[in-house]
């Protein structure tokens, strides 16, 4: 991949995960913290461990893409559903800024992954939009079985339906 070829696929990728966060953002906060150790079966995770996942790989994918090192790190540790929305307010708008501002040529540059990948910073932004909206989608279905009601992500849901613009 060129450095012109990364900056733009970097572009269109932050235009994309900027359009994601909200309704990422809405799942997170949708969490009840009564009910945040719910687990659809035993070897899933709870909703709380999942939300802790997601928001804290999101921002570790920005973070490593922009640092140029995808080496593995645990996830945040949070007490609390509220702690984690905020944290993921807080920290993704930074990471994205951080990422937009890169260098076409850092964008370029390739980064190993778990010894799997060798790709250019550039294309992780994808594999971290598919692995955000995989985990968040995961939770999505958690929601109405803990008692939550369950936002609008690509359209309307149930509890949040659609609104069409006035003309």
């Amino acid at each position: 991949m060129t450095p012109e070829q990364a900056k733009f696929a970097a572009h269109l990728y932050c235009q994309t995960l900027e359009n994601e966060y909200p309704a990422t953002k809405k799942v997170l906060a949708a969490i009840p913290e009564a009910k945040k150790s719910y687990r659809p079966e035993e070897c899933a995770r709870t909703a709380f461990e999942l939300a802790a996942h997601l928001a804290s790989a999101d921002i570790w994918f920005l973070q490593g893409i922009a640092q140029g090192d995808l080496a593995p790190q645990p996830d945040r540790t949070f007490k609390t559903v509220t702690e984690i929305v905020e944290f993921y307010d807080k920290e993704f708008p930074a990471a994205i800024a951080k990422i937009k501002g890169l260098p076409a040529e850092k964008l370029a540059q390739t980064i190993p992954f778990f010894g799997i990948f060798n790709l250019p910073a550039a294309a992780y932004l994808g594999f971290a939009n598919n692995h955000s909206i995989h985990h968040r989608a995961q939770l999505a279905t958690y929601l109405r079985p803990m008692g939550s009601k369950v936002p609008s992500i690509y359209g309307g849901s149930y509890d949040e339906p659609m609104q069409m613009a006035a003309h």
